[in-house]
Formats: structure tokens, C-alpha cells, sequence
């Protein structure tokens, strides 16, 4: 077991956490998945406007190895096919029956621990539960030809409002004991596993499972990150040195196929924000209607973000969750341009500078936050604040500048490799040049990806 206590974070400490309510949402009456969500992938459509579908038929595919599929997680009909420039896939969007009609999966017979790789990632692949993975370096989808080194899984969430995993994750056994079982059988080397060093949030089945190597991380945001735990845990060494990371509802939902033979794509969403009246925890399914249940918001124009205020995706009241996304944050716009921001007491504003008395008198508190940056794109300027929130062996301002120029051999040599955009986020928000780090990370992968 290791012990870490990462002290280079920080605590954007908001209004609006959800209760410890677990609430039955309304069924969806439309579904929708988004390529956007897999990084990676080359998305090729299986279905047309007006097909039938099942929980688990394949909606679209990746061009470059058709055997990844990504699949539905409703019954009912293919409702539309948006699409954006140059007749790019956004999303398919299914109406719902409520029938939750599944296709069924043949699980081999036996104990999981005997189970050959190459029938396990057969029934991944099908059941499209593969695109659960997700591959470092780059943070792109899981290759299935690889074998990975490691797998990584975070059982913790320390970005703002984040919910709790205890409610979030369906650990009951035995499915989270048949997942590791299974991801066992997927590497090389060692199943990791990481939770909230005070073990005030983790569900209690992880402590009495087996079969992997159990990680303790004490600190504040990005302390969750699974590349953070990944740099402390056995680092990436290089474009080669391949791990495969996913969250406790993948290894749950793997447990869940396995273990009953066809997919459940039950997922309990925590409804967090300021802008919610409603805010507490709703089950529902994989890419539900956030209409289905996030209830009423308070007056005015509120921003609604499938995920965190730092990686997450604005959707909108008509939008729909991510499928990696197992909170939905609702916080109110800004009114109108503040004159001089910067120079009102602020003591109800969170500032990582220290700029506003509210760093004086409500340390403890927790502070009512709009969308608004405060402020617009300026110059950048090498501040000296942004190793003081990145616990990794990282100098995220030189890298940034590396991939700003265009140097792939500067940018292997500063650790690109190690990180993708959730890393980056908080360095993005204490950024004072307003610089979009998460964008300019994900071009430098990419190149890198390409040329490198």
C-alpha cells in the first residue's frame, strides 16, 4: 500500500454541493452519445435515422479499428444524426422506449481469474464497455492490440463540488470483485487502485476486495487525478511506456457484464451548483437527458455543465450527460461586465493570489462563483504560480511555450507524455493571462501523436 500527501493543490471551495440524497430520475426519453467523448477516436456511423436498437447495438465505430465500437445504453429509435462542419459526427441521439430491451453477451464458464486476454477484450469490444478504457500517453482511447503496463483506477474526485464516491460508485459485490478479476487479466503488471487517504469517502468494498494494489492520497484538487496518482504511483517513462486508466462506474459496469451477461447502464449523477434548487443525487442511465432529471434552476441565465466547472462541457438545460460523467454542475452567468473587478474588497470571491479580503476572512468558507473569467486574454507571463498547484514533476509554463512553438523534441523532453488536459485544468484557472491550457495541451498531444 503506498501513502501519499500531495501538498502542491488547491481547494476551489464552492456553494452548491449536492445532498446525501439518492433520488429514481424519470426515465430519459432520449439518449445521446458523442464521439467528442473519446479522444481519439474516428468516428464511423453504424446506424441510420429511424433503426431500432437495443441496450448494447453498436452506434458508430472507430475508422481505424472497427472492432471499437461504441454502443447504446437504451432501448428505442434512432431519433437524429447531428452533425457540425464538414459533416462531422456530434452526436447520435436515440428516443427511448423504456423497455431496456438487452442484447445478451456469452460469458465464458469459470472463475475470471482463468479467463484468456484476448476472449476478455472479445467481449469488451463487443459489448463496447472497451470504451471504458483510456490509454496514456495521450489520454485517447484505448488501444486493444496493446498490452498495458499498468492499470490505473481512480476511486476518488477532489474537483470542486465533486460528489461523493460512496454514492456515486455502485461497488456492491460482487461486481467491483469480478471487474478487477477481469482487468487482471488485461496486463502485464498491476491492477492500482486509489482512494481518499482518510478513507472518509470510499466505499467500504474496495477495502475488503483483492487482487490489486491499494494507493492512499491525502490533498486537495488535483490530488484525484489518476495522471497525478499515476506520477506519484510508476510513472510514465515515455511514448512507449503504455497505461490504460478508467473510473470506478467502468470497472463496476465491466463487473456487472461479466458477472450477468449483458450490459446495466445505470449510473447515479450528483446534481451540484449554486443555479440548482434540486441538488442531491439521481440515478438515471449512460447519456441521459439532463431534462430527465436536473430539475428546476434558480432565475436567470445559468451555465450547465455536464461534469466539473474545470474539464467539464457546457450542455445546456437541453443537453445530455457525458459518458464519462457522473455529475452535472449548474452555476449562474455573469449579469454584465464588472468595471475594475479587480479592485472591489471581494469578500465572497475565491482567488488563489490572495487578491480579495475574503483570502482574510472567510478562509474556511465557501464562495458563490459565475461563469465569468475576470478578465480577457492577455499577455503571458511566466508568474511563478503555477507549479505551486500541479503536483507533478512537470514546468507546465515551459511546456505550454514548447508546444505554443511547435518543438515535439522540447516537448517529449517536459513531460508531455505524463499529462492531458484534466491536469492542467487548475493551472488553467490560476492562470492570470486567461491562456487556454487545455486547448494548447490537447494541439501538443496531438502533434505529437502525429509526428512525433
Amino acid at each position: 500500500m503506498g501513502n501519499y500527501r500531495l501538498k502542491r493543490t488547491f481547494d476551489i471551495r464552492l456553494e452548491g454541493r449536492a445532498e446525501r440524497l439518492i433520488l429514481d430520475a424519470d426515465f430519459p426519453g432520449e439518449v445521446a452519445f458523442k464521439p467528442a467523448d473519446f479522444k481519439g477516436l474516428n468516428p464511423k456511423l453504424l446506424v441510420s435515422e429511424g433503426d431500432k436498437v437495443c441496450v448494447g447495438t453498436p452506434l458508430f465505430c472507430h475508422k481505424e479499428n472497427r472492432d471499437i465500437v461504441i454502443t447504446s445504453t437504451a432501448s428505442g429509435t434512432v431519433k437524429g444524426i447531428r452533425r457540425g462542419d464538414r459533416r462531422a459526427i456530434e452526436s447520435v441521439i436515440i428516443k427511448t422506449d423504456g423497455k431496456q430491451k438487452c442484447l445478451n453477451y456469452k460469458i465464458p464458464k469459470g472463475s475470471a481469474e482463468n479467463f484468456l486476454a484476448e476472449d476478455v477484450k472479445k467481449i469488451l469490444l463487443e459489448s463496447g464497455l472497451f470504451a471504458c478504457f483510456i490509454q496514456r500517453p495521450f489520454g485517447i482511447i484505448a488501444d486493444p492490440f496493446i498490452t498495458p503496463r499498468d492499470i490505473f483506477i481512480t476511486a476518488m474526485d477532489t474537483a470542486p463540488l465533486a460528489p461523493l464516491m460512496s454514492l456515486c460508485a455502485d461497488c456492491e459485490n460482487p461486481y467491483f470483485q469480478a471487474g478487477i478479476s477481469i482487468l487482471s487479466r488485461l496486463t502485464s503488471g498491476k491492477v492500482h487502485v486509489s482512494v481518499e487517504g482518510k478513507f472518509s469517502d470510499v466505499p467500504p468494498e474496495i477495502l475488503t476486495a483483492k487482487g490489486f494494489e491499494l494507493h492512499k492520497f491525502i490533498g486537495n484538487h488535483p490530488a484525484g487525478n489518476v495522471g497525478v496518482q499515476i506520477e506519484h504511483i510508476a510513472p510514465i517513462k515515455g511514448r512507449d511506456d503504455v497505461v490504460w486508466t478508467l473510473n470506478l462506474n467502468g470497472v463496476n459496469l465491466i463487473g456487472k457484464l461479466f458477472l450477468e451477461g449483458k450490459i446495466d447502464p445505470e449510473v447515479t449523477v450528483a446534481v451540484t451548483g449554486l443555479a440548482a434548487k434540486k441538488r442531491c443525487y439521481y440515478r438515471t442511465i449512460i447519456g441521459a437527458s439532463l431534462s430527465s432529471f436536473i430539475g428546476e434552476m434558480e432565475s436567470g441565465d445559468v451555465r450547465i455543465i455536464s461534469g466539473n466547472v474545470l474539464t467539464g462541457r457546457n450542455e445546456g438545460s437541453n443537453g445530455y450527460l457525458g459518458f464519462f460523467h457522473y455529475m452535472v454542475t449548474a452555476i449562474p452567468e455573469p449579469e454584465g461586465d464588472q468595471i475594475l473587478g479587480w479592485a472591489t474588497l471581494g469578500l465572497n470571491k475565491r482567488s488563489f493570489s490572495r487578491t480579495y479580503l475574503s483570502s482574510f476572512f472567510n478562509y474556511a468558507g465557501r464562495f458563490r462563483e459565475e461563469s465569468a473569467m475576470n478578465g480577457s486574454l492577455r499577455p503571458f507571463i511566466a508568474t511563478g504560480i503555477y507549479e505551486d498547484v500541479l503536483p507533478m514533476d512537470i514546468y507546465p509554463v515551459f511546456l505550454i511555450k514548447s508546444i505554443i512553438a511547435e518543438d515535439i523534441e522540447e516537448m517529449e523532453k517536459l513531460g508531455i507524455y505524463e499529462v492531458i488536459e484534466e491536469d492542467l485544468a487548475l493551472v488553467e484557472y490560476v492562470d492570470p493571462s486567461k491562456q487556454n491550457f487545455q486547448d494548447i495541451l490537447r494541439k501538443g498531444i496531438d502533434q505529437v501523436r502525429r509526428e512525433g
